[in-house]
């Protein structure tokens, strides 16, 4: 699990490519210190696990349907790239709870100035805007962000400086991809509300009844 805080930005060193998949070595300096092989690393929002970990790079996996649900696909070296480690049970929470999980990509339609802030205008399909409410919270690139708009064909988010400094999504422009992850409370909210309830079944039959004099 992770909080959407992004902890440092790393440059892809490599991507060596498969028949349908690839695998990515990944510059980085703060997240390493505890870094372990097998652990999780989210990489602009998508959680990748850590194959090979040396004083400033790793290594990570990324199988043919992570590459069809997220713009890790479009990477090349010297992308960069947001990181944040598997939160840690003694952490703050200071985002919200994120898989890592991608649920598709968008498109950032409008970028403008507000004052001390940046809005973006984000596409999206409908099967992620309908779980994206204003005020609530949604991950781009892995960054947990503030919803401040939505409508039939996309939604909006307010960015601080801080943000803006120290992820990705300052170098982005518009047009460019990014990944999603809708707040995961609502998709097992309407999975528990429209789910079919099944009817138990009776083991009482005529037979049982005429049997016992009914």
């Amino acid at each position: 699990m992770f909080t959407g805080i992004i902890e440092e930005v790393g440059t892809v060193l490599g991507i060596r490519r498969g028949a349908k998949s690839v695998v990515l070595d990944i510059s980085a300096d703060n997240i390493l210190a505890d870094v372990r092989i097998g652990d999780s690393i989210a990489v602009n929002g998508v959680c990748l696990t850590a194959t090979s970990v040396n004083n400033n790079s790793f290594t990570a996996d990324v199988m043919p349907e992570t590459l069809s649900r997220s713009s890790l696909a479009d990477l090349k070296s010297g992308s960069h790239v947001n990181l944040e480690r598997a939160m840690a049970a003694n952490g703050r929470f200071g985002g919200h709870i994120v898989s890592g999980h991608i649920d598709g990509t968008g498109t950032i339609k409008r970028i403008r100035k507000d004052d001390n802030a940046v809005r973006y205008e984000i596409s999206a399909d409908r099967t992620i805007l309908k779980y994206i409410v204003e005020k609530g919270s949604v991950t781009i690139d892995g960054i947990s962000l503030t919803v401040t708009e939505v409508s039939e064909k996309s939604f909006s988010v307010s960015v601080i400086p801080h943000t803006l400094s120290v992820t990705i999504l300052g170098e982005k422009s518009v047009g460019s991809i990014v990944n999603l992850e809708n707040d995961i409370i609502g998709k097992y909210v309407e999975k528990l509300l429209f789910a079919k309830e099944e009817k138990p079944k009776s083991n009482i039959t005529r037979e049982y009844l005429a049997k016992y004099g009914f």
